[in-house]
């Protein structure tokens, strides 16, 4: 097996791997979330691992029965889905929640999580000889700055619900 395709099938295992851990700590993160928009947004993102594990696992195989990297066909959606259940599930929690400590401690570490995905997938792109890959590192890139700007969002609401309110939904107050 070429070079490449080792270094290829290394990076898909840590790829995978990431996005187990990942879900795992989504899924234990959204169980322990004190309030409905928590818990909705965190199994999302947990979902969101899942299909990236999925994906990654496809390609991983057919790396190592075909020898190359597969055409892969993979369009996020930019996180406007997430964005969407995020709006909605703040709408319905309104201004008076109160987030735990632990709470905050474990969005800190999502967003962090999620830098550090995004990181290694630019790397991976970079490092690749195979264009496809390139795209799909890409795409996946942009998919997991999408979580990081939304969970540092919903780390702004949990610390100043009513602020938050103010600035992403009422910008301006009317004298009237």
């Amino acid at each position: 097996m070429p070079k490449e395709q080792d270094a290829a099938l290394a990076g898909i295992k840590t790829a995978i791997q990431m996005e187990v851990d990942g879900k795992q700590f989504y899924l234990k993160a959204s169980r322990e979330s004190s309030n409905a928009a928590g818990k909705k947004l965190l199994a999302s993102l947990a979902a969101e691992e899942d299909v990236h594990r999925q994906k990654f696992e496809e390609i991983f195989n057919d790396i190592r029965d075909r020898n190359a990297w597969p055409k892969v066909d993979f369009r996020p959606d930019g996180g406007s889905s997430l964005r969407t259940l995020f709006s909605r599930a703040i709408e319905q929690a309104g201004k008076s929640v109160k987030a735990a400590k632990g709470e905050l401690d474990a969005v800190q570490t999502a967003v962090d999580m999620e830098g550090k995905t995004y990181d290694f997938y630019i790397s991976q792109g970079r490092s690749t000889p195979y264009p496809a890959a390139r795209d799909f590192y890409e795409a996946l890139a942009a998919q997991e700055r999408e979580h990081q700007l939304i969970l540092l969002d919903y780390q702004e609401y949990l610390k100043n619900p009513a602020g938050w309110f103010v600035s992403k939904e009422h910008p301006t107050l009317d004298g009237g």
